[in-house]
């Protein structure tokens, strides 16, 4: 079994707050992440989109393209639509060598939305579940054929958030829809990640790795705050400073014969929770737990 160990900027510069360590230079966060010992990293807002410009960048740093998010709208248009509307963003991952291509629907999401509580979470119509998942199945399909693997993002403040949105996606979509199961996402989305792999191994496409802080998201809730608020909070940290078990993660991703990147994305205040060494915890976390499991 063979994995890799990435991380996300995110943590030293926030795409959705560019508030948050937007000033760092780009050079500087690619240079700390190889220095902590990443092999690679995911696609960050601020970097440049021309392929052979991104290459040297990250070639400079000795670091590979893992994959990138990108937000989709299939509740709004159709799967040639959608195909057509990502091919810059799959061209350009596919010229760096990467093998992940993160979807989200964010057609109708708050995540983004400072104002918005987390209540307010749009939820799919029973009517929607198999057109959606028709339109996610022919884009996957498409991808797949590309040479890249589809990995569905859940995230709080989307149509797939909670548990039981989860499971009508897998239900309404074939085998090309995989998933980036996010330990962080899934915990505060009441969703289970070991029940999911071990439910829906084949499914398993990408792992993103955060810790999460229950009580802040509580916290959170009960006041009918936003994501953003809880991110600037502190719901969400990284692997070995949280609730979450990561030993059991781990064998459970061993169960299965994961083999692929293994991510740190863990949005936090950089000038509450230094990246480097935040970032230094949860690979150590991560490292020495999937040894333990039998992850090589």
């Amino acid at each position: 079994m063979s994995i890799r160990f990435g991380v996300s900027p995110i943590a030293w510069s926030n795409d959705d707050m560019p508030e948050l360590g937007g000033d760092t230079p780009l050079d500087d966060i690619l240079r700390e992440i190889a220095a902590l010992g990443f092999e690679g990293v995911e696609l960050g807002g601020r970097f440049p989109r021309e392929p052979a410009e991104l290459a040297a960048l990250l070639g400079g740093h000795g670091l590979d393209l893992i994959g990138g998010w990108y937000s989709g709208a299939l509740l709004v248009r159709d799967a040639d639509a959608e195909i057509q509307a990502l091919q810059p963003h799959l061209s350009l991952l596919k010229a760096l060598g990467a093998t992940a291509f993160v979807f989200a629907e964010t057609s109708n999401a708050v995540h983004g939305e400072r104002g918005t509580p987390l209540a307010g979470t749009p939820r799919l119509r029973d009517d929607q579940g198999a057109q959606f998942g028709e339109r996610m199945t022919r884009v996957a399909d498409h991808v797949q054929a590309q040479g890249l693997r589809f990995a569905y993002h859940h995230h709080l403040g989307t149509v797939v958030e909670r548990a039981a949105d989860l499971e009508a996606l897998l239900r309404n979509t074939g085998p090309s829809v995989g998933l980036t199961l996010d330990t962080g996402h899934a915990a505060l989305g009441g969703i289970d990640p070991l029940a999911v792999i071990d439910a829906h191994p084949g499914r398993i496409a990408h792992v993103h790795c955060k810790d999460v802080r229950r009580e802040v998201f509580a916290g959170i809730r009960e006041r009918g705050a936003s994501f953003l608020d809880g991110v600037l909070a502190g719901m969400f940290t990284v692997p070995g400073d949280g609730g979450l078990d990561y030993a059991a993660v781990m064998r459970a991703l061993a169960r299965i014969g994961y083999a692929g990147w293994i991510v740190i994305e863990a949005e936090q205040d950089p000038a509450l929770a230094n990246p480097r060494q935040y970032a230094a915890l949860g690979l150590q976390t991560l490292k020495q737990e999937a040894a333990k499991a039998g992850l090589q």
